[in-house]
This record gives structure tokens, C-alpha cells and sequence, in this order.
């Protein structure tokens, strides 16, 4: 692991303010969250990564995956910006695919990406 993040870590802000992965992230229970928190730092610190942690979905969009203590999948899904890794949406998986739902939100939000202030927390 390199001793320096080779991606800062932010999440997506809503015109309203809202950040919804952080939000997500709020309603889970401590344990989930570590888990969560720790699968996305190796991210941060070794970008590029690849399976069983990392997938990418389509052009500049990728999840990442992480088995929770319970025994539930979640996924995070983001997208590159700079040297920024964007926070796009949070779910727990329920299905072998990712909803069309999902996947729209992620789609959604990285687009909006491209044009908006990204919010540092």
C-alpha cells in the first residue's frame, strides 16, 4: 500500500446539498460502515485495483464491493475525476445485476459530475 492516497475521496452533492452516499453510508450499522470505509481506502491508496474488490460497469463508472458482516453484499459506485475518486451511490445488493434503478441514479450523478462542484468530507 502506497504511503500517500493516489485518489481523494469525495462525495456527490445534490443542488440541495444532500450528500446521499454519506447519508447511506450514516444508516448503516458501525460494523458495515468499517467494512465499507476500509474497502474504499484501499481503493484510494491503490488505485488502479481490480476484482474481487473493484469492477468497473462501463466508461467511467466502477464499484466497489464489499462483503458486510452480515453476510449482505453492498456496492459503492463511483467515478474518476482528476484525482478524485467521486462517490456516485450506495445500495445493498439484492440481485446477482444491479438494478436498472441503480444503476440509472450512478449514471445520473456522474454525469452531473462533469459540470458541478464536488463536495470534500
Amino acid at each position: 500500500m502506497n504511503d500517500q492516497p493516489v485518489l481523494n475521496v469525495t462525495f456527490f452533492c445534490t443542488d440541495a446539498g444532500r450528500l446521499p452516499v454519506q447519508q447511506w453510508l450514516k444508516n448503516l450499522n458501525k460494523a458495515d460502515r468499517k467494512i465499507i470505509g476500509r474497502d474504499i481506502h484501499f481503493v484510494q491508496f491503490d488505485w488502479p485495483l481490480g476484482m474481487p474488490l473493484v469492477r468497473k460497469i462501463e466508461t467511467y463508472l466502477w464499484e466497489v464491493r464489499s462483503q458486510l458482516s452480515s453476510g449482505r453484499i453492498s456496492r459503492v459506485l463511483f467515478t474518476i475525476r482528476g484525482n478524485e475518486m467521486v462517490l456516485l451511490h450506495g445500495f445493498i445488493k439484492k440481485s446477482q445485476r444491479i438494478s436498472q434503478t441503480d444503476l440509472s441514479v450512478a449514471r445520473h450523478r456522474k454525469n452531473l459530475c462533469q459540470s458541478r462542484r464536488i463536495v470534500n468530507e
